[in-house]
């Protein structure tokens, strides 16, 4: 692949000595392949090209970009799948599809409580990949439905191990997005040995902040249409905290004072979580079951601060996975998990591949960010292929 470079743009080089990276203005045709830009006691990084509207793409330089695709895959049906009991309570939905001999990957779905659906199949190669999606406690075909009890970030992580003891997986990739990309980062920081690579998308890192922006009138400064019906179901009384208001209903004896709650805080999620209203995403608001668990388990965990011992426990504890190859895919107006929670991680993570998408918001089915997302598993492909 190749870039010509006007005299309009700009054309950066990163460069790693050692620990210490440094960028190098460049103002001439590059291509991917050429040999000369490697040096002596360097290692090019990837490469950051930036025109005049802010347009931007990162290329790592081991593997040709013509080989990395970027489309997803085709539909796929699983070849097996499962209910594995993981406690008393609680059985996990689980499947595996792809190739039974190839790289595990596990998908951690968002949520909390959102399920995994047949389209997440499609962000990897199922020639290389075993991919293993699962349903977390009281999600999608787990049960029991859109249960409470015992469904704690700790129970889950407890749960991702026993699902790869199950299927005797040494040690697996995981990508996980939005409320699975907090879970990603906790169970690879409680496991750091048994994580090979990661993908990231749509940071969430569960504080105190970020739930407020969402659900206490930040992003309704963004889309004051659709936060309205959202806070208008809760008495002005009671609408000092969102959350606990909407905990009171979600938990209410009455099972259609539950619905109500539920339908009202889904569509709310799905009206703001693409760049682009998306209408198959505002149907799921119709759907009471797949609303219950969605609303429910996803304000447990949020009345709770993801459980948590500290605001800033998922940043604090980095030093742990910065061994792991990671990619981070960031929407750049994402109103649900707004970049600054990305821009952090980034920062104290900058071992870490960190992709803006520039015409994204929160899903990860928009476009840019699906590309995205398929490019960062063929890249981590071509790692373990260099192995």
């Amino acid at each position: 692949m190749s870039f010509t470079v006007k005299p309009s743009d700009t054309l950066f080089l990163l460069h790693s000595h050692s620990t210490k990276h440094q960028l190098f203005p460049c103002t001439r045709n590059f291509s991917a392949s050429n040999k000369n830009l490697r040096s002596t006691g360097e290692k090019i990084l990837s490469l950051h090209y930036q025109n005049q509207e802010v347009l931007e793409e990162s290329l790592d330089l081991k593997v040709q970009y013509s080989e990395m695709s970027k489309n997803l895959y085709a539909d796929i049906e699983p070849y097996n799948t499962g209910f594995l009991k993981v406690s008393e309570i609680h059985t996990l939905y689980y499947e595996e599809s792809g190739n039974p001999s190839g790289h595990p990957v596990v998908f951690i779905h968002g949520g909390p409580g959102g399920g995994t659906s047949p389209s997440n199949r499609k962000f990897f190669d199922p020639d290389f990949y075993r991919i293993i999606l699962f349903d977390q406690r009281g999600a999608g075909k787990s049960t029991p439905h859109a249960c409470l009890v015992e469904n704690t970030t700790w129970n889950l992580i407890e749960d991702i191990e026993k699902l790869r003891e199950h299927l005797e997986i040494p040690e697996w990739q995981v990508f996980g997005g939005s409320w699975g990309s907090t879970l990603a980062l906790a169970y690879s920081q409680s496991h750091p040995d048994k994580v090979m690579g990661m993908v990231l998308r749509g940071i969430f890192l569960s504080r105190q902040k970020e739930i407020d922006w969402f659900y206490e009138g930040g992003a309704a400064t963004i889309f004051p249409d659709a936060w309205e019906p959202f806070r208008d179901l809760i008495p002005e009384s009671e609408r000092g905290c969102f959350v606990k208001a909407y905990h009171k209903r979600l938990n209410s004896d009455d099972k259609e004072t539950q619905y109500a709650a539920s339908r009202a805080w889904t569509i709310w999620e799905m009206m703001t979580a693409h760049l682009i209203p998306n209408e198959v995403a505002l149907q799921r608001g119709d759907d009471d079951e797949f609303c219950l668990a969605f609303a429910r388990i996803e304000n447990h965990y949020f009345m709770n601060k993801g459980f948590f011992p500290s605001d800033s426990f998922l940043l604090d504890n980095i030093e742990k996975i910065k061994h792991i190859n990671t990619v981070i895919v960031q929407g750049r107006y994402d109103v649900c998990c707004p970049m600054t929670s990305a821009w952090d991680l980034h920062k104290v993570w900058p071992e870490a591949d960190f992709i803006v998408v520039p015409n994204a918001g929160h899903s990860a089915n928009e476009p840019g960010t699906s590309e995205q997302l398929v490019a960062a598993t063929n890249k981590l492909k071509y790692v373990v292929k260099e192995k």
